[in-house]
């Protein structure tokens, strides 16, 4: 779970989302949910006490309107009704429960703001803990996207049915050229981890063997070694394996050989997408500000 405060500068080109606070916090409702269906008790107020830290931080900053979004173990969760209504009554924070489309769409609104050629074919790829959103863009126009039950936390519990990545193989089949001209934008957390590991300069791009590289040798770790020697906090350094998996297997499937990773995601698109409506130019999700 994470807060992003953000200012939108604007460029002759594009523009540009400047992060002003980025806070993280480790609840993971998916721990809960991809078990037993449902958010525990604990764990549901432990995200009522995050909101509320949350929600003073965007009063102290000044913010003028914010978005709070909820994903895949929020969507799946049998008693999402009964959490959500006590969390906005004790907060007074309404979660939006997104759908995997959604989503998608605005972690593509966020390739306007990168300095990438717009005239190339690229395939978004996000990796979040109970889901990955793929999203293939030609031209700057986006043609198709999906989100496929297969994530981080997931995969760590063993819970991805094998008949989702034939669905993820029939997605990507599309895709694929035989000139290798499709590119990989990759993004959340542990790409951008991998990323720092292989020692790339921003802009450079991430090879399928870079990853595969960074995956064994973080995999010869154990998980408190990963903690202690390479310095990953303790919600990433179990699942960033698991993570380097699926960003391999949809490469590969995809015959993409490059990614570029430009250090955004969900969060980002969700500032991008309110600061478009404010100024009346929402292309991507029609829906309505919260004001503080």
């Amino acid at each position: 779970m994470r807060l992003l405060i953000g200012d939108v500068i604007e460029r002759t080109d594009h523009p540009v989302v400047k992060k002003t606070q980025l806070v993280r916090v480790p609840i993971r409702l998916g721990d809960d949910v991809f078990d037993g269906g449902r958010i525990s008790n604990a764990r549901r107020d432990h995200l009522i006490k995050s909101l509320k830290a949350f929600r003073l931080l965007i009063e102290v900053h000044g913010v003028p309107y914010y978005r709070c979004c909820a994903t895949s173990a929020m969507r799946e969760a049998t008693n999402r009704r009964e959490v959500l209504a006590w969390v906005e009554m004790e907060t007074g924070v309404h979660i939006e429960v997104i759908d995997g489309r959604t989503e998608a769409d605005l972690i593509y609104s966020t390739f306007w703001t990168q300095d990438l050629l717009k005239d190339r074919s690229y395939l978004y790829i996000d990796v979040g803990g109970g889901s990955t959103e793929l999203t293939w863009l030609q031209h700057g126009k986006r043609v198709k996207s999906a989100s496929f039950a297969i994530g981080t936390v997931r995969m760590l519990k063993d819970k991805v049915d094998e008949q989702v990545w034939r669905e993820v193989h029939d997605f990507l089949m599309e895709l694929r050229s035989p000139e290798g001209r499709l590119m990989g934008i990759g993004t959340g957390g542990n790409i951008n981890r991998i990323f720092k590991e292989n020692g790339n300069k921003y802009g450079e791009p991430l090879l399928i063997d870079h990853i595969a590289k960074q995956r064994e040798r973080i995999a010869g770790y154990s998980v408190p070694d990963r903690i202690r020697l390479l310095r990953l906090r303790p919600d990433r350094a179990d699942v960033i394996v698991p993570a380097a998996d699926i960003f391999l297997r949809v490469m590969d499937l995809a015959g993409i050989a490059e990614i570029f990773v430009p250090k955004v995601g969900l969060a980002d698109g969700i500032v991008y997408d309110l600061y478009m409506k404010r100024r009346g130019h929402a292309r991507y999700v029609p829906q309505e500000e919260v004001p503080v």
